[in-house]
């Protein structure tokens, strides 16, 4: 498939996921608007990067989805806005009782509700030129929980209300809105965990990866940046163009149990 003269607007795309996202996107001919929250040369090197292997604009804009102005800004900023994937997440683990405030806050900012500030910016765009697709990345505690992860299952589950909702009062356009719900993913961030784990239980990395990081993944396998990366290509695809509202579990079975 080609989107070619097609717009993305990735958020948190200057590693991981996002990046993968982007690079899967380019590859198909959109020009890519990479986010985070650094101004770094580096940032800017993966754009020019991007753009240099594909033949495609590609641009880095600054913006903390923690901050409601800097999330619209970044939509206005990319002048179009064709494709939205909204990506950008943190993470934090403690019980709920013990949760700094701080903690659940900025979750619910970056992970949720960045989401309605992108989202309510990008449609507008899209209704203009005809066409339009938005991709939340949710997450496998979207769909299920996890104990010590209050605020991160709580957003996510809340980015699948929200899709399901815009899905709906898009349902008459040539607009959709999906979310993808990945399980566990092999990112560097992930990888480093590995040996930590393995020493903390005494454990071969091997035993750490299966019995621990993807206990509750049946695959016994990671869901790879590259999965979910063709997973949003195909949600921007004409084949998708009925798939609407809806959740698309990446998880290796996690959720069917």
């Amino acid at each position: 498939m080609t989107l070619k003269g097609k717009t993305a607007v990735i958020t948190g795309s200057n590693s991981g996921i996002g990046l993968g996202i982007a690079r899967e996107l380019a590859k198909a001919g959109a020009n890519v608007v990479l986010n985070s929250f650094t101004d770094r040369d580096e940032d800017h090197a993966l754009a020019a990067g991007i753009a240099a292997d594909h033949g495609v604009t590609a641009r880095y804009i600054k913006a903390d989805m923690s901050k409601p102005e800097e999330c619209r800004a970044l939509i206005t900023q990319a002048g179009a806005c064709d494709i939205l994937v909204n990506n950008a997440g943190i993470q934090h683990v403690a019980p709920i009782d013990e949760f700094p405030a701080d903690k659940w806050d900025a979750i619910i900012a970056i992970n949720m509700n960045s989401v309605f500030h992108t989202t309510a910016m990008a449609l507008p765009m899209m209704r203009k030129a005809g066409w339009g697709r938005i991709v939340n990345i949710a997450s496998g505690h979207g769909l299920r929980a996890s104990p010590f992860k209050a605020a991160y299952v709580t957003a996510k589950h809340g980015v699948v209300g929200m899709t399901k909702t815009v899905g709906l009062e898009t349902a008459k356009e040539p607009i959709t809105c999906n979310a993808v719900c990945p399980g566990y993913v092999l990112t560097p961030l992930v990888e480093a965990q590995i040996p930590d784990t393995a020493k903390r239980y005494g454990i071969s990395e091997d035993e750490a990866i299966e019995k621990v990081i993807l206990a509750k993944q049946p695959s016994k396998e990671f869901v790879t940046v590259e999965q979910l990366a063709g997973t949003v290509l195909f949600l921007c695809s004409d084949a998708a163009a009925q798939i609407t509202g809806t959740a698309i579990a990446v998880d290796g079975g996690w959720t069917a149990a």
